[in-house]
């Protein structure tokens, strides 16, 4: 019987183990001084995938030819992106090393490749030559890796491309926000021109001294009434009209709207040639107004200072794509507007009414909103839906808890709700100087650095512990940004509001949500129909 070998290792087998320790040595140390972290990201990536490889059946070497026996995967499209991809990384490292001839080759390869997927998004829309063209591409590639293949390098090579990818995508990002905010902040010519008819006709067929009926309704606590901050003629209509429409007793309904200097005559004149039958309407001026200056109000105080011009106006800033979109959002004009910031000053507006209801102009009503006055508060000041679902739109989504003033008084999980349909109780608001609480907050906020500008976050401030949660079905926001909003949540709400940058009444707007809108609006009045504003 031969005698059983000895444990003592070939010398030939140990100098081989001895080498391949040193080259992982090496490899290792590389590695490490490249980018230990990033490249142990790909290495579990490549492993974990190696795993689920099917390796014991020949022929499924490739991940492609799983893809392939499913009729119904866009595999040939996935496939030839691919291949560009991998070809343009082979090209770039071909032309480091000088093989101008296999560079050339690549780059065309690709070129082709691309004319040949043009604009389509599955392999339906494929030319049928496409097919052909990706055996053509995988064999240039083939060539390519047997002369130039090396993990590490295309390693470094796919890691560069993937990050100047990520900072185009990121310059791209701030350039479409930048013109999303342009083009929210332009008025279209047809809305333009609406009120500048109606301001002509109020002064040229002598309006100025006409009125309203039913003034006595206008202080009647017996009554439901609204208010409506707006410099939006149309919007405003669509408020008012989508309201009464559905108001089961329209003679018990007042509409109270505060509009700028530049767009009363006009927002006068629309509803004294378009009457609302039963329901009583008053407009107003905020220039009129004449409590509300600097010395009472910080926010004035605020605005009109050096520094916030500056940041408003100074021209580096506001046009600059390098900004980014939070900033520019919170460069809207909007924030400069006293009309964003009357809400907070309702009881000194209305100093005989004891609840209303505020509106966004935003907004489309879709059921008998006279319920809501019959809710009971519980001593709260504010009716409002909240927004929070988990973590989104808490305290701490809008308001600095770094700094010691937000942290040590407010909570950070706190629930959010929303502007835009809220119940006020007016007696409690003055009861418990709701505005004195708005000016404490607004002094500490000079400097911007409790929160950004706008309505919301100091609202829910002012109302922290002091808002009543409605049942969600009353308000359903999201119109104005999320396409992707449930249906039948919006169809059984009974108010839906276009908060964001796609208004219903600009080109922007969601198209699916428009109808919601463009239903309550008057296209056969003569003012709509003179300056081109049509469905």
């Amino acid at each position: 019987m031969p005698q059983p070998q000895t444990s003592t290792m070939n010398p030939v087998k140990l100098k081989r183990q001895l080498l391949r320790q040193q080259r992982r040595d090496l490899r290792t140390a590389e590695l490490i001084r490249l980018d230990k972290e990033i490249d142990n990201q790909l290495q579990a990536a490549a492993i974990e995938r190696a795993r689920e490889l099917d390796t014991t059946v020949k022929g499924r070497y490739s991940i492609w030819r799983i893809e392939y026996q499913n009729p119904n995967s866009d595999s040939t499209l996935k496939l030839m992106r691919d291949q560009i991809i991998m070809a343009k990384a082979y090209a770039s490292i071909a032309k480091a090393n000088n093989e101008t001839g296999l560079y050339d080759s690549l780059m065309q390869s690709s070129r082709e490749s691309q004319h040949a997927i043009g604009d389509a998004r599955s392999d339906a829309e494929l030319q049928p030559s496409a097919l052909d063209r990706a055996k053509a591409m995988g064999h240039a590639l083939s060539i390519a890796k047997d002369q130039l293949y090396d993990c590490l390098v295309v390693a470094r090579k796919l890691r560069a491309m993937l990050q100047s990818t990520e900072a185009n995508v990121n310059l791209l990002k701030k350039k479409s926000a930048f013109l999303i905010q342009l083009a929210a902040k332009i008025v279209p010519k047809p809305l333009h021109c609406l009120p500048l008819q109606l301001t002509t006709d109020y002064y040229l067929q002598g309006f100025q001294n006409s009125g309203f009926p039913n003034k006595d309704k206008l202080e009647d606590t017996s009554l439901f009434h609204y208010a409506i901050f707006s410099d939006n003629v149309l919007a405003t209509s669509v408020v008012v009209n989508s309201t009464l429409v559905h108001a089961k007793e329209p003679e018990k309904h007042v509409f109270h709207i505060v509009t700028d200097k530049l767009n009363f005559a006009a927002m006068k004149m629309w509803f004294l040639v378009n009457p609302l039958v039963g329901a009583a309407i008053q407009v107003e001026n905020v220039d009129d107004f004449t409590w509300l200056n600097s010395s009472y109000c910080p926010v004035l105080r605020q605005l009109e200072s050096a520094r916030m011009k500056e940041y408003y106006f100074k021209a580096n800033q506001a046009s600059s794509l390098s900004v980014g979109s939070d900033n520019l959002k919170y460069r809207n004009p909007k924030y400069l507007s006293l009309l964003n910031h009357l809400r907070f000053y309702l009881p000194e507006v209305y100093p005989k009414l004891d609840k209303i209801l505020f509106l966004d102009d935003d907004i489309v009503v879709q059921k008998d909103l006279t319920p809501l006055w019959s809710v009971n508060l519980r001593g709260m000041v504010n009716g409002a839906v909240e927004t929070c679902k988990e973590s989104f739109h808490r305290f701490d989504k809008y308001l600095n808890f770094t700094n010691p003033k937000i942290s040590e008084n407010f909570h950070p999980n706190a629930c959010g709700w929303a502007f835009g349909m809220n119940v006020f109780d007016l007696k409690e608001w003055r009861k418990q100087d709701i505005t004195g609480i708005y000016h404490h907050w607004q002094d500490l906020n000079e400097d911007r650095t409790l929160w950004k500008l706008g309505t919301l976050p100091p609202g829910l401030i002012t109302f922290y512990n002091l808002t009543y949660p409605l049942e969600r079905s009353w308000h359903v926001l999201g119109l104005g940004y999320d396409p992707a909003l449930n249906q039948t949540a919006i169809e059984n709400a009974a108010v839906v509001h276009y908060n964001g940058n796609y208004k219903p009444w600009l080109d922007l707007a969601i198209a699916k949500y428009k109808s919601y809108w463009s239903r309550y609006v008057l296209f056969d009045n003569s003012y709509l129909q003179l300056c081109n504003i049509s469905g």
